[in-house]
């Protein structure tokens, strides 16, 4: 099977991004071989199932596809008007539903086109190739039959998803199922398999050992889920070794796989970068955003729909940015526009620029039809900035997330939560219910018996938010977890010990005050890239083959300089920056991203089963720069918080009614 010219796992010539890769792999290796050899019409049909067209639509745009000679695209499910006189593209599963389709569509005495080109996402059984190639008049009517291996959704540059959104119910549920749960698994595993036939890459495989394997203690199903999906994902390899021309017989990078276990605070906790905030904070569907915009006809404003993604040079700018910094600079932005405008000034007239509000100048420069498509990107962001900013200041989110982040680190404890709760009854259910599970993800005995149901009583949270709390405990043993010698006692004699379950991490650069949480992910990619990782709690899979002389590591690099180091007057007051090392600047990093990525050394993956975070992915794109090695983040789904505690309801949905699943 042919693969893309792309240089992807040897790293001369133009360095390309995960993303990238994939992008390349759909449009030159599949789309635009189909323009060779035996095809003589210049447009095409492109057929796809449900899964591979959100494949296609997260690395490619319609002008891409379109730009490859694809007219049309269609659903292999849907009835469809035959083009006997045009040549099809299928980009499908190798599963016995879609093959029967196919041969449906391409057999008899009048196919419903003329020639196709067959691409399946994932490696085809030797039973359905056989099935193909009994059918007589559809073989002379097969122009490619290929395995892409490309099954897996490549959300961000440096991000991908293995679309298992019911992973975490399905192998983490009170009620283990295992014939759902393996096959939850082996999808999971071919999937992450793709991966490395894409980019042509061959890991160590690394995976978080199952915490109670000894004589005394029987290991559980879920305790053992990243050994499975190493075991399948190297299997995967394996076949790919023998299979695939031009694949690594050694290994040229490294694969750490995790599940939500590892930390649960992540998925909780308030994350205070722009991307989060406005996933946590807005009523978004995916990367859509609605938003009012003037009417040009002067009638009421119409509702208008933008993606924020990487097309957007503001929202990549900003994306990472803590909220605060990300509305000053959008203030400055919006300066700097009106003061190298003349006919800003003019309609400004003689006010002082520093006295306007970030919102008058959005309206001034919306005033100037000329300069419209210049700032409608801006325009957009200082909407949500400021909508972002008024919720922060609605939902007393400062204050929730001083104590959050006070938790994470040892500044408060129990007596802390219980002052809290008592002053702000008037905060939000699920602001309530997320501190709880901060609380209980740190001090899980608080939680046991009638302890639990006061803190929850306190809260003033319905019974079935304890659900959410509770069902903690089938993610795994949190840190420190052991019960307290001192029995019923416990909650008496500890309310004011303190127990921090993160490092303060310390360096010259300046970050925000809300900022201080960092996911456990980070460190253990540290001591992965560090050669640190503990070999016991995390084995390899694989050993070292003859010519693996360790990880390609560079000479230590000196952070950017931070580029807003020195704030105005303007920045508020409780996010004023602490000095604690953040080692990420985006807006530097993305400048020099081009340069940078060709002196990177190999690649880190990092794969969590049962849904990664916002800050998990952000962390991969500081330690990129940081490390100078590329670290992409996969997982089964990118949960959201609410999204992630409905989610984490469902575990034991079956002693709960639907109606108790939403918060």
């Amino acid at each position: 099977m042919s693969f893309s010219d792309s240089d992807s796992s040897s790293y001369g010539g133009d360095y390309k991004n995960f993303r990238q890769i994939s992008r390349d792999r759909l449009l030159h290796e599949m789309l635009r071989s189909a323009k060779t050899g035996d095809s003589k019409s210049t447009w095409k049909v492109l057929i796809m199932d449900k899964l591979t067209v959100k494949i296609m639509s997260y690395s490619c745009k319609m002008a891409d596809i379109t730009d490859e000679g694809v007219s049309l695209v269609e659903d292999i499910y849907r009835r469809r008007q035959p083009l006997p006189s045009m040549d099809a593209i299928y980009f499908i599963q190798p599963s016995r539903e879609n093959v029967i389709m196919f041969l449906s569509d391409m057999s008899g005495r009048s196919p419903l086109y003329r020639k196709a080109f067959v691409f399946f996402s994932s490696p085809i059984s030797k039973e359905l190739v056989t099935h193909i190639k009994r059918d007589s008049t559809v073989l002379p009517r097969i122009a490619a039959l290929k395995e892409m291996n490309l099954e897996y959704f490549a959300i961000d540059s440096q991000g991908f998803t293995t679309n298992n959104e019911k992973a975490l119910e399905e192998l983490f549920c009170d009620d283990e199922s295992s014939q759902k749960g393996v096959a939850c698994l082996n999808e999971m595993a071919i999937r992450v398999g793709t991966v490395f036939a894409s980019l042509r890459e061959f890991p160590f495989v690394r995976y978080r050992a199952a915490k109670s394997l000894d004589a005394t203690t029987m290991t559980t199903f879920r305790d053992l889920i990243p050994t499975k999906v190493a075991a399948g994902v190297y299997d995967c390899i394996t076949k790919y070794k023998k299979t695939i021309p031009d694949f690594p017989q050694s290994e040229t990078c490294e694969l750490l796989i995790l599940d939500r276990s590892i930390d649960q605070i992540a998925p909780v906790i308030h994350e205070w970068t722009y991307d989060a905030m406005c996933r946590d904070l807005l009523s978004m569907e995916g990367n859509k955003y609605v938003h009012e915009v003037p009417s040009k006809v002067g009638g009421p404003p119409e509702k208008k729909e933008v993606l924020l993604e990487d097309h957007d040079p503001v929202w990549l700018e900003l994306r990472h940015a803590h909220i605060a910094d990300a509305s000053e600079r959008l203030h400055e932005k919006m300066t700097n526009f009106v003061s190298k405008n003349k006919a800003a000034q003019i309609h400004q007239g003689s006010r002082n620029s520093s006295e306007l509000s970030t919102r008058d100048l959005q309206k001034m420069v919306q005033a100037l039809p000329q300069y419209s498509e210049q700032i409608d990107k801006l325009s957009l962001h200082v909407e949500i900035a400021v909508k972002l900013n008024k919720f922060i200041k609605e939902q007393g989110l400062r204050e929730l997330g001083q104590i959050e982040q006070d938790l994470v680190f040892g500044d408060a404890g129990t007596k802390e939560v219980i002052k809290f709760l008592t002053t702000n009854e008037d905060a939000s259910r699920e602001n309530k219910l997320r501190l709880l599970m901060i609380l209980a993800a740190i001090y899980p005995e608080k939680f046991e018996g009638e302890k639990g149901q006061n803190l929850m009583k306190l809260a003033k949270l319905p019974p079935e938010d304890m659900s959410a709390v509770t069902n903690m405990r089938l993610l795994g043993a949190a840190p420190d977890s052991k019960k307290s010698s001192l029995g019923s006692f416990s909650l008496k004699f500890d309310i004011h010990k303190k127990r921090a379950v993160r490092k303060q991490q310390n360096g010259g650069e300046e970050t925000w005050q809300l900022s201080r949480f960092y996911p456990m992910i980070e460190e253990l990619i540290e001591k992965l890239s560090k050669g640190e990782l503990s070999k016991d709690d995390y084995p390899c899979l694989n050993d070292p083959s003859p010519t693996y002389h360790g990880p390609s590591h560079t000479a230590a690099v000196q952070p950017p300089p931070a580029a807003h180091s020195m704030r105005s007057r303007r920045t508020p007051t409780w996010a004023r920056p602490r000095a604690s090392d953040d080692g990420y600047s985006s807006d530097s990093i993305l400048r020099h991203a081009s340069s940078d990525f060709k002196k990177m050394g190999q690649r880190i993956f990092v794969f969590i089963v049962g849904g990664a975070t916002r800050s998990e992915l952000r962390v991969c794109h500081k330690l990129t720069a940081k490390l100078k090695r590329e670290v992409v983040l996969g997982s089964t789904s990118i949960d959201d918080p609410p999204q992630f505690i409905t989610k984490l309801k469902m575990l034991t949905a079956h002693e709960l009614s639907l109606d108790d699943l939403q918060i």
